[in-house]
């Protein structure tokens, strides 16, 4: 204990040199940690939303374009298709079930989105309250789209033509009777109300569209079968979830790799600096290591001393490299949809910020070896006369 403290006065001496290592040291490993935590939830809620679709047709277009504009709902659609197009390939045998959307208005910059109830149920996302909207012009909220616009089962409101709030508005009141719990999911992020809504809306005449159809495979086989044949035989583009989400990962993992390069170099000159202040302290305090080696502390004391020093100042890297994360994520999370957002908890309690910890000691300890050993050779009779 006693070493510690003289650690801890010995670095409260040079507090200048100690605060800089530690805010190099905070700032790299908190970029580290940034990232870590970044990509690993980006991954996985991306991941989660796809999980039970197996197939997307949408109007012909890009593949990746369907999949943000009807899975995640972050892109526009690439067009409209015949609801009996969707329907006919819904019959086919390796289908084992299929859910229609069809969207282009919003409330508040919120989709509004016409489907079954099936819908949120893949999500496995139950009502927090109210009931299933069942007819036209009826709607229930994502937990997010309730909290943000401050709706109430019973109110009443119009929505705007387009994905974005400046549209035209419609003049046709849609009234809330359930509101879904938080899942963490897309479905937090959407007003859902029957098929028919959406056509009334838009006094749609004709054959019917939708915007696009989410669908379940009875089998392995239908990945190679089904795809090539809405491809070659219908107006529609069939796209693959998990190809295009791997797909998405490999165009995001140079950026990446290139700002884990750029962390750990940060790192390394981080730990630079420890050691030179851990090296500049033991040059400056070199005659009173002598001294105490001259009145009998053991070379063992005086290493453990310096290695002391390092990992205080690991520490206190370490708790301020969390709470660069807390902050960073609280105000990044003002941006990113609910499905995105980082609880703080799985920052603190996560097994990558345990070893994250635990590396940033062994990198400060091998920082310290250097200044551990100089001291360890420590020539006292010549540091005595030197001072």
């Amino acid at each position: 204990m006693r070493v510690w403290k003289t650690a801890w006065q010995s670095l409260k001496h040079r507090s200048l040199h100690s605060i800089l290592s530690v805010l190099l040291l905070s700032f790299s490993t908190g970029l580290v940690l940034l990232l870590l935590h970044a990509q690993e939830r980006f991954e996985a809620s991306f991941k989660d939303n796809i999980k039970n679709i197996d197939m997307v047709v949408g109007a012909k277009g890009s593949p990746l374009q369907i999949i943000l504009a009807s899975v995640y709902h972050i892109d526009p659609p690439t067009g409209n298709i015949p609801l009996e197009e969707f329907e006919k390939l819904s019959k086919n045998p390796l289908v084992k079930e299929s859910v229609p959307l069809s969207y282009g208005d919003n409330y508040q910059s919120w989709r509004i989105v016409g489907t079954s109830q099936r819908y949120a149920e893949w999500y496995g996302v139950k009502l927090a309250s109210g009931k299933l909207a069942s007819k036209s012009m009826e709607v229930c909220l994502g937990a997010a789209v309730a909290e943000a616009t401050g709706l109430q089962i019973g109110d009443q409101f119009e929505g705007s033509h387009g994905l974005q709030a400046k549209g035209d508005h419609h003049h046709h009141p849609f009234k809330v009777v359930g509101i879904y719990q938080a899942s963490g999911t897309v479905i937090d992020e959407l007003i859902l109300s029957p098929l028919s809504t959406l056509w009334e809306v838009h006094h749609s005449e004709g054959p019917k569209e939708i915007t696009a159809g989410l669908f379940r495979f009875k089998s392995p086989m239908a990945n190679l079968r089904l795809p090539r044949l809405v491809n070659k035989n219908t107006s529609m583009q069939a796209a693959l979830p998990a190809i295009e989400v791997n797909r998405l990962f490999s165009l995001g993992a140079n950026a990446i790799l290139f700002l884990n390069i750029l962390a750990y170099i940060m790192i390394l000159i981080a730990t630079l600096s420890v050691f030179l202040a851990l090296f500049q302290g033991l040059k400056d305090d070199e005659p009173q290591l002598a001294f105490l080696r001259a009145i009998g502390s053991p070379r063992k004391k005086i290493i453990t001393l310096l290695l002391s020093k390092g990992l205080i100042l690991a520490f206190f890297a370490f708790i301020a490299a969390v709470l660069f994360n807390l902050i960073s994520f609280a105000l990044i999370g003002q941006y990113l949809s609910p499905a995105y957002k980082i609880p703080w908890h799985s920052i603190i309690v996560d097994l990558k910020t345990l070893y994250t910890f635990l590396s940033l000691c062994l990198i400060v300890g091998v920082a310290s070896l250097l200044p551990a050993w100089h001291a360890y050779r420590i020539n006292i009779i010549k540091s005595l006369q030197d001072a």
